[in-house]
């Protein structure tokens, strides 16, 4: 197997939020050939996330773009502080098995206010994790967008469509550091407009996008009681069930 060099981007925190907790966002890139371990390691990877059931934002792995392989795992959670975080990524049994080659750790705000089981989308169509990094030095500009940067969703109809939405954070939370979201759009074309033409995009200020299939994750509920659903709890709202759902 070719060496697969492993990279960690950890954002400490300095001040915690009102709520006594803080935001973070989670996204592991798989090494290649680590599916047998996924497979094996799946119950005790659901319930090392059970004990974060209360924290827990939103979940669910991206997927090649036929949505029948693996390749990563993402999670939204507010934790206390940048100690709890760093035992979220490092202690999770994926992880300590070697299955992730890049774990990325960012603070992140959830400006929606809610968790991906309160999104009540309609349509049969695809979910996307859409990462904006942010262009060094951009967050006084992305300050000044911030309304039209908001305001443009709900403009081209797409606050419907979003399941998460909020900003990347620097250390110490007071600068932008780019975007994550997750919605639910007809297909990747559609889901690569809508940030490129969202006015940060218009303004340069992202240095890269990244667009990822993906999906609800977690533990799927018995067959019992819906064989299309598939959540970390039987909350309301996840999605259809789709092969090696993981995270």
């Amino acid at each position: 197997m070719a060496l697969v060099r492993f990279e960690v981007v950890h954002t400490p925190v300095s001040a915690i939020e009102s709520e006594g907790t803080v935001g973070y966002f989670f996204y592991c890139r798989d090494n290649p050939g680590t599916e047998l371990h996924l497979e094996q390691l799946a119950r005790a990877h659901w319930s090392f996330m059970d004990g974060y059931a209360d924290a827990m934002i939103a979940r669910g792995p991206t997927l090649t773009p036929d949505r029948r392989t693996h390749t990563g795992s993402m999670h939204m959670v507010d934790l206390p502080d940048d100690e709890a975080a760093r035992a979220f990524a490092f202690e999770e049994p994926y992880y300590a098995a070697g299955v992730y080659g890049e774990v990325l750790i960012r603070r992140w705000r959830n400006e929606l206010g809610r968790t991906m089981w309160d999104f009540r989308g309609g349509a049969d169509d695809p979910r996307f994790l859409i990462i904006g990094h942010g262009r060094e030095g951009a967050s006084a500009a992305a300050e000044a967008l911030l309304e039209e940067h908001r305001r443009y969703f709900v403009a081209r109809g797409y606050d419907g469509r979003l399941i998460e939405r909020g900003p990347l954070l620097s250390d110490d939370g007071t600068e932008w550091a780019g975007v994550a979201i997750l919605v639910e759009l007809p297909d990747r074309n559609v889901a690569d407009t809508m940030l490129l033409d969202d006015p940060y995009g218009l303004a340069g200020l992202y240095a890269t996008v990244e667009i990822h299939d993906w999906q609800f994750g977690g533990r799927p509920l018995p067959r019992t009681v819906n064989p299309q659903v598939v959540g970390s709890s039987p909350t309301p709202g996840a999605a259809k069930l789709q092969p090696r759902t993981h995270p």
